[in-house]
């Protein structure tokens, strides 16, 4: 197995879940498949989806919830 890191496109706050009472898009150990979302970045008040661009399992989350995030900074790390 390999790893794979999914990266954020856009500067923002990362956030794990759609929103506050909402559970999580995904969670350590779920499988996701290339296109599906992992979180959202939020930029003066838009919202960014992050989406998978690769299939795999996620094993773990590299930044926490409402963390601030950069351009290229990893967010999740998939076994592939």
């Amino acid at each position: 197995m390999g790893s794979h890191t999914i990266t954020s496109r856009t500067p923002g706050v990362f956030y794990h879940r759609p929103s506050p009472d909402a559970d999580p898009y995904v969670t350590e150990g779920a499988s996701v498949a290339e296109g599906d979302t992992v979180g959202l970045v939020e930029v003066m008040k838009t919202f960014h989806e992050v989406k998978a661009d690769a299939a795999g399992t996620v094993s773990k989350f590299l930044v926490e919830n409402e963390d601030e995030v950069t351009i290229g900074q990893d967010l999740v790390e998939l076994e592939t």
